[in-house]
């Protein structure tokens, strides 16, 4: 059935950490239900930004389609409220032809915006951001994420200390209107923009962090075999790009960046980008830990054995029904 018992229309949202599966297990879902995939991950909207970022290849993205994937030039920068916008229109859209909406991702805040809606914030202060910019440079932005911990902790949970956009844009919140983003928030919470769509909600959690590690290096190895280095050389050689752009902050990719700007080596280039993809993952299992009404998928048997995609298919085909 494409609608709940109250008639409303379904929409699945399919979570997880990197390197968990979710993707492959999405593709595997469409061949099942009659659902589209709608992918909820900050990365995979620029062009160009393949290897890296993990993108289904061409061939798969010809069998199973991804809405909002390759939108964004990596010069631009793509915000959780646009991606709200594009997600619903895309929602509305499949809907409307009677399909099922499947939203697949790792950004946790994307699925966050869509359920709880977006609070009003107060506009961009240019010269409070070129202060905030200069004192990062002076004491880094670890120190600023220190500063914003006392401010507003639950915000800064979600941050990495070098989330430059975020801890910034935090920081300017509080100095324009003397809230932290956690009180607007909370304050302008709204209905759910998805109130009137049944939300069924899976995600696959590995239960041995050990083993999503391995999973982690070795992926990062296999991107490297496969040409990521030479994807990165090839952003840098369009001259417009730089390593604070959003799209060059992805895991990964401003690890490379510094290797290839000399600031690293080999070596220390492969474990800082499998560092910053464990931290990834551990944010997004933080986030998973506290998330509501979510089924979770184990990613492996009592035994500690790893579950095959097939193997996690009939459970998450059970719950969606």
């Amino acid at each position: 059935m494409n609608t709940s018992a109250e008639g409303r229309p379904r929409v699945i949202f399919l979570m997880g950490p990197t390197a968990s599966g979710k993707t492959d297990l999405a593709m595997e879902i469409s061949d099942r239900l009659p659902v589209e995939l709608i992918s909820v991950d900050s990365a995979l909207v620029y062009r160009g930004l393949d290897i890296g970022s993990a993108k289904p290849t061409p061939e798969e993205l010809a069998r199973y389609p991804h809405r909002l994937i390759d939108i964004c030039d990596p010069a631009e920068s793509y915000s959780v409220g646009r991606f709200r916008s594009d997600a619903l229109a895309a929602m509305e859209e499949i809907s409307g032809r009677g399909k099922i909406p499947l939203l697949v991702g790792g950004t946790m805040l994307y699925f966050k915006a869509l359920l709880q809606g977006m609070a009003e914030m107060p506009e961009a202060d240019p010269e409070f951001r070129a202060q905030i910019e200069a004192r990062a440079e002076k004491e880094g932005w670890p120190a600023l994420h220190q500063e914003l911990q006392k401010i507003d902790p639950e915000l800064a949970a979600e941050l990495h200390p070098n989330h430059s956009v975020r801890i910034e844009r935090a920081l300017e919140v509080f100095h324009l209107s003397g809230k932290t983003m956690t009180q607007l928030r909370a304050e302008q919470e709204r209905e759910s923009p998805l109130a009137h769509y049944a939300v069924q909600q899976l995600a696959i959690v590995p239960e041995d962090r050990s083993i999503l590690h391995r999973r982690i290096a070795e992926r990062f190895e296999r991107m490297l075999q496969n040409g990521f280095i030479e994807e990165v050389q090839a952003l840098r050689a369009r001259g417009d790009l730089h390593k604070d752009l959003p799209a060059i902050r992805a895991v990964g990719y401003r690890q490379v960046w510094e290797y290839l700007d000399g600031d690293t080596d080999y070596e220390q280039m492969v474990a800082a980008g499998v560092a910053a993809t464990r931290q990834l993952a551990k944010r997004q299992l933080t986030w998973l830990r506290r998330w509501p009404d979510l089924i979770r998928i184990g990613a492996q048997e009592p035994g500690g054995k790893v579950r095959k995609i097939e193997e996690m298919l009939p459970e998450a085909l059970k719950f969606l029904g």
